[in-house]
């Protein structure tokens, strides 16, 4: 029997919602008591009386959004009855009347807490950045149930799905704030396919030309694909099916992101990319033998196919620190193709397509270790300290979602797992804070190195301490885990917060004499002096920075208060050649911001992209040089959007400018020892393009690579001139630089 129906919406609204509710019940089918049953429907029925004069941008009843989350949360993420729960629940406090403790009497803490991790700040944070006091929120119910993050997970996917009638700059803001956080987040619980579905949307939003054109490639070469990786499996087949072992076989594409790293990361183009799609075998066998026969498949694929040695993976011996187990290597397999080949049991195989999700499924079964507890551990730190800056905060938080790793060794033969990139001061943080904190040197492989030295995969690494030693703030640069950076800020603050006790003492005396309200008097200093806390003044004072004489000659003392003096500036004549009537267009304008002319801003584009003529932009306004104009692709794009989005204005072209934008491509190619130069020059001067600057150089090795920077209208002239380019024999890429 269905819910009631709620009298606001049409009928053909309730046939809409029917049927996402029962594809709800269906994914839920066999996993619920009617206990449960009860709950949902519960939940169901508020969340639609709740959200009925509501509508999405697309014009669907808002319902149908928590119904499509909690159905992602149980089919796509391997969640239960209470996250179904909770994701109908999600946005009843955040956009209706419904408080938290009418959830918690409806349905219970439990769901309560869920849901109030999932509701939004409410706007009242004062922080630079909302978006990261959000964020920061989120993570904070890491340590007390995960489930927020992942129904969060599954928010955000149904949101990028559906991001089509957002407008422009939001779409923005939403890619961007996904690729930042919550993709690395989906890849550091081991949800493989969530996080390359999101890196896949990011893609099509930032750069919607790039993911096309590879999209297109891909589903052109489909059918050669499917009959390659047949040919290739056959001759495994037999064997497998010979040596006993149960499995299924199959090949897959990579996603489009993954190809498009691959592409901008080796500079070559689609048709070079050797491993487009990947052949994975799944072993059906019980736990013990899992490792035994994952090597005895490999061995049976590098008896067929020979092995690249370099490119062997062993994720089943040592598993990554986020649970995933596999086997990876590449061989060559027919007419010379390097294919990449992944072996993993179906438990195995569960957990890389689930997570953190199918873990616990696992946790406590075979000594199963809980892959997550130490990483959870290191958010617990990251959280220790309440009052620190939300950007500072979510900036090591990502830094702790690392994709790349290695291990190195303690003395006493623990491994222990650090982003690649991590340092020996890194490791001896990541040992114990206080191990960090009295870090004199430290010894790699029985030699002392840098604090700074990058550790490599197995490096045995020894920390020497002194209890004399303190943390600087040059150390800041040395590390990159987010623990390390963490502790070393907190260190700095106390240290500061010591020495500006003297500062603090001197302030008070000085109030005292000029009977000046302390806190009130505190405040006015720090917002003079433009400073970020108390603290901060405190230490300016202590280290004689700030001189109490000179600044006082600033203020006057009015009933106990701190009164600036307020200097007269001379009246000046208002320049009338300036002056230009608010949002007109004029023969000037090249940008609009917002619908009004950009020189009203006083922008500049930006260095960073050069964007041109043609390119998707967004306006940026920087705290101290004005508004900036970046391309959407632009590699600061992400981390502006995604942190400062309340900065973010919508920026568009004017079309037909008489203007000239500066492009720099990178070309490589074969020196044939015809003049290149000469060539290339005659082949961009044919195009009507002027060539700014010119630097060629490898020539004499039978390779060159060249850098020319051109003068050109707009991005139909640039794409004609990196085609036409493309096309000349001698040339192999063509790339834009920012």
């Amino acid at each position: 029997m269905p819910p009631p129906l709620v009298a606001e919406l049409s009928q053909e609204d309730h046939a809409v919602i029917h049927s996402a509710y029962r594809r709800l019940l269906r994914t839920l089918d066999g996993k619920m008591e009617q206990e449960d049953h009860d709950q949902v429907r519960h939940a169901f029925e508020l969340a639609a009386e709740a959200h009925s004069l509501q509508r999405r941008k697309s014009g669907e009843p808002y319902i149908t959004h928590p119904i499509e989350v909690a159905i992602i949360c149980i089919e796509e993420i391997g969640l239960g009855p209470t996250a179904a729960v909770c994701a109908l629940l999600h946005d009843v406090v955040e956009d209706t009347d419904y408080t938290i403790e009418q959830i918690k009497t409806e349905f219970g803490d439990k769901v309560a807490l869920i849901v109030d991790g999932l509701t939004k700040l409410d706007g009242t944070a004062t922080s630079e950045s909302p978006q990261a006091e959000n964020f920061r929120k989120v993570i904070s119910t890491l340590v007390i149930d995960v489930r927020v993050v992942l129904i969060k997970m599954a928010d955000r996917m149904h949101n990028m799905r559906t991001l089509g009638s957002m407008p422009r700059h939001k779409q923005l803001k939403i890619a961007a704030e996904t690729s930042y956080i919550y993709a690395p987040l989906a890849h550091r619980l081991g949800l493989y396919n969530i996080r390359s579905e999101f890196q896949d949307l990011c893609l099509k939003i930032m750069e919607p030309e790039t993911y096309d054109e590879i999209n297109q490639k891909l589903n052109a070469s489909e059918d050669e694909r499917a009959e390659y990786i047949e040919k290739f499996l056959a001759p495994l087949q037999e064997e497998l099916a010979d040596a006993g072992l149960k499995y299924r076989c199959f090949g897959r594409a990579k996603s489009v992101s993954s190809i498009y790293n691959k592409i901008k990361s080796k500079d070559t183009p689609f048709e070079q990319v050797y491993d487009i799609f990947a052949v994975r075998i799944v072993l059906d066998v019980e736990r013990r033998r899992e490792k035994t026969l994952c090597w005895t498949a490999y061995s049976i694929v590098t008896d067929i196919y020979k092995p690249i040695p370099e490119r062997l993976k062993d994720w089943v011996t040592v598993p990554k620190s986020n649970g995933y187990e596999s086997l990876h290597t590449t061989v060559i397999g027919p007419e010379g193709r390097f294919v990449e080949v992944q072996i993993r049991s179906e438990r195995m195989d569960e957990i890389a397509e689930r997570g953190f999700a199918a873990h616990w499924k696992y946790k406590g079964i075979n000594n199963q270790p809980d892959v997550y507890e130490k990483w959870l551990d290191q958010v617990r730190d990251l959280m220790e300290n309440p009052n620190s800056d939300a950007l500072e905060f979510v900036s090591d938080f990502k830094n702790n979602l690392y994709s790349e790793e290695i291990f190195a060794v303690t003395p006493r033969g623990d491994m222990i797992n650090l982003p690649k990139g991590a340092t020996a001061l890194d490791f001896a943080f990541h040992i114990h804070t206080d191990i960090g904190y009295r870090c004199r040197a430290v010894k790699v492989n029985n030699r002392i190195v840098p604090m700074g030295y990058k550790l490599n995969m197995g490096d045995k690494v020894e920390v020497i301490t002194d209890k004399n030693q303190k943390p600087n703030e040059s150390w800041l640069k040395i590390v990159v885990t987010g623990k390390a950076r963490s502790k070393i800020r907190n260190a700095m603050k106390e240290e500061r917060r010591k020495t500006g006790e003297l500062g603090k003492e001197a302030l008070q005396r000085k109030f005292n004499n000029m009977k000046v309200n302390y806190d009130q008097g505190v405040e006015t200093l720090v917002k003079f002096f433009n400073l970020n806390s108390h603290i901060d003044l405190y230490f300016a004072i202590a280290t004689e920075e700030i001189d109490l004489i000179d600044t006082f000659k600033n203020f006057e003392v009015k009933d106990q208060k701190l009164v600036e003096i307020v200097k007269e500036a001379p009246i000046a004549e208002p320049d009338k050649k300036q002056e230009q009537p608010r949002g007109k267009i004029t023969a000037a304008t090249k940008i609009l911001v917002n619908g009004e002319p950009a020189e009203l801003y006083h922008y500049k584009l930006a260095n960073c992209c050069n964007p041109v003529q043609g390119d998707d932009i967004f306006a940026f306004l920087t705290a101290k040089e004005g508004m900036k104009i970046h391309r959407t692709n632009c590699s600061n794009a992400t981390n502006l959007l995604a942190r400062y989005g309340y900065r973010v204005m919508k920026a568009e072209w004017v079309a037909n400018m008489d203007t000239t934008f500066v492009v720099d491509l990178k070309i490589t190619g074969v020196d044939e020892g015809i003049g290149v130069i000469e060539r290339l020059t005659k082949e961009i001067g044919g195009l009507g393009v002027n060539i700014r600057s010119f630097h060629i150089e490898g020539g004499d090795q039978g390779y060159y690579e060249g850098k020319i920077s051109l003068l050109v209208l707009n991005r139909e002239q640039l794409n004609v001139v990196m085609r036409t380019l493309k096309k000349l024999d001698f040339v192999e890429t063509v790339t834009r630089i920012d």
